[in-house]
């Protein structure tokens, strides 16, 4: 019996053994690690964002990847644990938002990427280098941009044209960037800045005291993770003593802030997407630029303005990307 051999050419061969490969690989599952300090909840518009960014570059939650979920529900103490869970999980790549959160998962790891949706100033806090090369694990976007604190203001100052007097509400040291810019943007529109710190929410009512007797006009609040965590009751106490408040994203005005004006938040979490895409496919976060915001939003919330018996200018009001009614 005559044997038949089968002879394989060199391109044949190689075929051969790249395909198992190439199929292995379109068929991996990759792992994303979301670490949140808020609720469920919270900012649950701005995780659909994201989510929104994966499904356009082709991934499927479920099916080439799977997010898991870590929220801190607004213990600030407990993100480091958080962030070290993620790491056992050795999953490839951690969403993060806030200085706070970027910088646990920085701490946890020094291998596994990191992409920063939108957190404050990533240069002055170490987390990168630079913005043109970051030089470490971490990537993403900033929400910091050149002259916001002066648009706020003169943005509060339109809606209040009698306002002299502005309360900025603040707590520690990663805030007094924002509070500086602001005192020097101050004697643009004439109007003077009393800065109030707050440590802990036992400080919370007698601030508010401090204002009204020092008849501040209204109230700008400084977005950093512990404002963030006590939004709604700095909120509802604004409110309370009748004082306008300009904030810094949408999910204040949400909250009950009468406006905010600022990067557009969920076009950042979009843009993570982006860096995610990039680094599943091989791309290093030292080597990917962050991104400062291109895309701003002003909000009015007319529930707010009419519980503090305050009417905008329809000037003003025509200029709002978004208004809640």
């Amino acid at each position: 019996m005559n044997k038949i051999v089968f002879c394989l050419s060199p391109i044949s061969l190689l075929l051969a053994l790249t395909l198992p490969a190439e199929a292995q690989q379109a068929g991996k599952v990759y792992r994303i690690g979301a670490l949140r300090i808020d609720s469920v909840s919270g900012e649950s518009a701005n995780l659909e964002a994201f989510r929104q960014g994966l499904r356009e570059l082709g991934y499927v939650e479920g099916k080439n990847i799977i997010i898991e979920y870590r929220y801190a529900e607004g213990k600030l103490d407990r993100l480091p644990e958080l962030a070290a869970e993620l790491v056992r999980l050795k999953i490839d790549v951690i969403l993060a938002a806030g200085t706070q959160t970027t910088t646990a998962a920085k701490q946890a790891t020094a291998t596994i990427p990191i992409v920063a949706a939108g957190t404050g100033d990533l240069v002055g806090t170490g987390l990168v280098a630079s913005l043109a090369r970051p030089g470490g694990n971490v990537t993403g976007s900033t929400r910091m941009s050149t002259d916001l604190s002066g648009k706020r203001l003169e943005l509060l100052t339109e809606t209040i044209p009698k306002a002299s007097r502005i309360a900025v509400l603040f707590h520690g040291t990663d805030d007094r960037r924002d509070l500086a810019e602001t005192e020097t943007a101050a004697p643009h529109f004439s109007v003077k800045i009393q800065p109030v710190e707050i440590r802990n929410p036992n400080e919370f009512q007698s601030a508010y005291t401090a204002m009204a007797r020092q008849r501040a006009d209204a109230l700008i609040i400084l977005m950093g993770a512990f404002t963030s965590v006590h939004r709604t009751q700095l909120l509802d106490l604004a409110a309370k003593n009748r004082l306008p408040s300009m904030c810094e994203a949408s999910v204040w005005t949400n909250s009950g802030c009468l406006m905010s004006y600022g990067p557009d938040q969920p076009h950042l979490y979009r843009r993570a997407a982006y860096f995610v895409d990039k680094i599943l496919k091989g791309a290093k976060p030292a080597d990917l630029p962050v991104e400062q915001p291109t895309k701003f939003e002003l909000i009015f919330n007319l529930k707010t303005a009419k519980q503090i018996n305050l009417t905008i200018p329809p000037n003003v009001l025509a200029r709002a990307d978004r208004v809640i009614r």
